[in-house]
């Protein structure tokens, strides 16, 4: 399978559960440090609680758009895994943010589409061209 398309080869071997929890994973740490790196420039106290309030309703938004873009099958894939991820990510947290009360800034928005953006789709990019590099060393 292409990690940039998400194209199956004919002889690619399916992905592994541990490609999928280590894409996961990534996700997830990838969130938490957006929501570390906005608790910290806005001078908040660094605790993990406050980290998981801050850091939750785009953990949300993450885990349900892994749901819904079936992630499992093609976890590095840019297209058709990273932008329905981080997608998914920056609306339905917000929404969740705006239910619950918390800020919905028009600036923010922008903040958390573009750090977002460049940390759960860049990611899924540069591994792709790593397995691009791999697979031409290796021929």
């Amino acid at each position: 399978m292409s990690a940039a398309t998400g194209r199956r080869h004919r002889s690619g071997p399916s992905t592994s559960g541990r490609a999928v929890a280590i894409a996961l994973a990534i996700d997830v740490v990838f969130v938490l440090l957006f929501a570390g790196i906005g608790r910290s420039s806005h001078a908040r106290a660094e605790t993990l609680l406050g980290l998981l309030g801050t850091a939750w309703p785009f953990l949300a938004g993450l885990g349900i758009a892994w749901l819904a873009a079936l992630a499992v099958r093609r976890p590095l894939a840019i297209v058709r895994t990273g932008l329905p991820v981080w997608a998914g990510a920056v609306i339905i947290g917000m929404l969740l943010r705006a239910a619950t009360g918390a800020g919905t800034a028009p600036s923010f928005i922008v903040v958390t589409a573009v750090t977002l953006g460049v940390f759960l789709v860049g990611w899924r990019a540069i591994a792709a061209l790593l397995l691009r590099l791999r697979v031409r060393t290796s021929r």
